[in-house]
């Protein structure tokens, strides 16, 4: 296998994109075939509730929860792409297009009224108990460009750093562009002829135009009136890079997709798309299953023998760094604990990115006293997460070793997707014990002792809390038939959780 490649994993229902750069698996990407991610699609659906106070409106837009609507997505900067665009170079007509946007003082009860119909395209996908979030402004993404047909803009990515190609871009698409919306060029195209821009233009145009006549043919809202492509040709058009030397798939079907999709939008990459046809499963034969085993635990080694403890919560993400059984060559524990807190750098930008962890995140590294070494760290982070296409932020490191950063959230967590929480804790993570919940027990036979009928009260619980109590809290089950003068029974259940318990009177 090539050191940088792109492998399609196609199973029954479930089809899973891993993304190997320089022998290690960076990202990965889950679909499953009941639960496709809305991100990108545009639907015409129906304003259901107006918030004044909150400056937003909810949308039902045919998803399980309402999607969720602020002012700034009526009228701010379009962009529902990965990538940073820059703002010089609009045209004439960008003054116009602002114009037509009111600000966030606006008063959102003055652009939307309830029951009104809107075509809005989903910007972040639910998330947890939060519903979709979605904009007014329609962002097209080509393999090369992204289509903004609601504003006048031009923009290149950031990533492209060289002046004189960002100009001669500019100045390419400010020839081809059509005269209504705007375009916005992705990293991939640099270096890109005029033939292939305009190509992708015009594609994204007609399939804009598509999008019209979807939605002026709608009968019933909500309604869907344009679907973002499935994970596999989402994958080729935006990680396909030239660093990627080839695309594995395992799936006949899917590969005669991909060679038709490259031949019509990338044909001199056409051959780079390889079927797999080995007995064992790709991600087994790979390695890949091992690592996301690996990447997903709430311990992570790191090379030393230092560890990292990831813990994630509704509010926020804790990232704790220990030396773990990593003691350092020499005798300066300063220098140890500079180079555990240096390997935790670089595993933490690989986490971050490959468990797609967004929001507030705290990074508790090992305490440095030499402020030399808590800048040199914070300088690693800072050059690793560069690598990042998720924007971040980070604040320097404390004087308790925390470094408090952000990292936009655009969809669900790998652990989210893969994972839910434990039926059994609830997702605490923790339980009462048994001797707690025996003790409860007793507690509430004192109270229900009145209204419990005959002559002994039969207790129904784990089988675990009724081994105790025949155990260990022996002494205690026949202090409590003495003082309330009723014979206990024990009445194991396999079927009970563990915290469960009833008492009936017999």
């Amino acid at each position: 296998m090539a050191k940088n490649s792109l492998l399609i994993n196609v199973d029954i229902g479930e089809t899973r994109v891993g993304l190997i750069a320089d022998g290690v698996l960076r990202e990965l990407y889950v679909e499953r075939r009941h639960h496709r991610s809305p991100v990108g699609n545009i639907y015409l659906g129906r304003v259901t509730r107006v918030l004044p106070g909150m400056q937003a409106a909810f949308i039902d837009v045919g998803l399980d929860r309402a999607a969720f609507l602020h002012v700034e997505d009526l009228l701010a900067e379009p962009g529902a792409t990965d990538e940073e665009s820059e703002g010089n170079g609009k045209s004439g007509n960008a003054r116009g297009a602002r114009g037509n946007r009111a600000s966030r003082k606006t008063p959102i009860r003055d652009l939307l009224k309830e029951g009104q119909q809107l075509m809005v395209q989903v910007s972040k996908g639910p998330i947890g108990t939060k519903g979709a979030r979605v904009t007014s402004h329609v962002a097209l993404p080509g393999r090369y460009v992204v289509f903004m047909p609601t504003v006048d803009h031009v923009g290149v990515s950031k990533r492209i750093g060289n002046e004189r190609e960002r100009r001669r871009l500019k100045e390419v698409i400010e020839s081809v562009k059509p005269p209504q919306g705007g375009v916005v060029v992705r990293t991939l195209a640099q270096g890109l002829t005029k033939k292939k821009l305009k190509a992708d233009i015009g594609y994204l145009v007609k399939l804009w135009e598509q999008t019209e006549a979807a939605r002026d043919a709608v009968k019933k809202i909500p309604a869907l009136v344009h679907e973002e492509p499935d994970i596999v040709i989402q994958s080729a058009r935006d990680l396909f890079t030239e660093e990627v030397s080839e695309i594995v798939v395992d799936d006949r079907e899917q590969y005669q997709r991909l060679k038709e999709f490259l031949t019509l939008f990338l044909p001199e990459r056409a051959n780079d798309v390889r079927l797999y046809e080995g007995y064992e499963p790709l991600f087994d034969e790979y390695g890949i299953e091992e690592e996301i085993t690996r990447a997903l635990s709430r311990k992570v080694q790191l090379p030393s023998g230092g560890h990292l403890v990831i813990d994630q919560t509704e509010a926020l993400t804790a990232i704790d760094v220990n030396t773990g059984r990593f003691t350092g060559k020499g005798r300066d524990v300063e220098q140890t604990i500079l180079q555990t807190n240096l390997e935790a750098v670089r595993e933490i930008a690989y986490q971050l990115l490959f468990r797609n962890i967004g929001g507030l995140i705290v990074l508790d590294f090992i305490d440095m006293e030499r402020h030399a070494h808590r800048e040199k760290v914070f300088k690693a982070l800072l050059d690793a997460l560069k690598n990042d296409k998720a924007k971040t932020t980070a604040i320097r490191i404390s004087d308790l070793g925390l470094v408090e950063m952000t990292r936009k959230r655009t969809r669900q967590s790998l652990g989210g997707t893969l994972y839910e929480p434990c039926f059994f804790c609830d997702g605490t993570g923790r339980l009462q014990s048994k001797e707690t919940i025996c003790h409860e027990i007793f507690r509430q036979m004192r109270r229900e002792r009145d209204s419990l009928p005959g002559y002994k009260i039969v207790i129904s619980a784990h089988p675990a809390v009724c081994d105790m109590l025949e155990r260990e809290e022996k002494a205690s089950l026949e202090e409590a038939a003495s003082r309330f003068q009723r014979r206990i029974e024990l009445n194991p259940r396999n079927d009970y959780h563990l915290e469960q318990f009833d008492l009936t009177g017999g």
